[in-house]
């Protein structure tokens, strides 16, 4: 399997193993590079280490929660322009709000299709093609 050099980095942050693996697979079968971290703080150390180009993070996780993380990480100059995407079963307005407060760029409400995460994608990282659509 060829790996790109110029390959999108993702993370994922998110407490289930189940929404990372939904993750980690969708987005490594378009050619995307996946991180993944199950709470905030393990999501820092990873965040510093490899840069990611966008980010998704479960709003309810244990110590640090989405919020925290999306604020921390909006609050750190190098960090500041990278996309943060919220991840959350609740669809409520208040959540939404608190998410663009803490300076998140989009909400995508659990359980997410494949065309919402690659549409987000898409829709905050210019130039990003999906391997499988992409003409060779």
């Amino acid at each position: 399997m060829e790996q790109h050099s110029d390959s999108l980095k993702v993370m994922v942050i998110d407490d289930s193993k189940t929404i990372r693996r939904t993750a980690e697979t969708l987005l490594k079968k378009v050619g995307c590079d996946v991180i993944t971290a199950i709470d905030g703080f393990d999501a820092l150390a990873k965040i510093a280490d490899s840069h990611p180009n966008i980010i998704f993070v479960d709003i309810m996780m244990p110590r640090l929660d989405g919020y925290q993380t999306c604020a921390l990480i909006k609050n750190n100059s190098a960090f500041k322009s990278t996309p943060v995407i919220m991840l959350s079963s609740k669809d409520g307005l208040f959540d939404k709000a608190k998410g663009r407060i803490v300076g998140s760029d989009q909400y995508l409400t659990k359980p997410f299709s494949k065309e919402e995460l690659l549409g987000a994608i898409k829709a905050h990282v210019p130039g990003f093609v999906p391997v499988e659509q992409a003409t060779t």
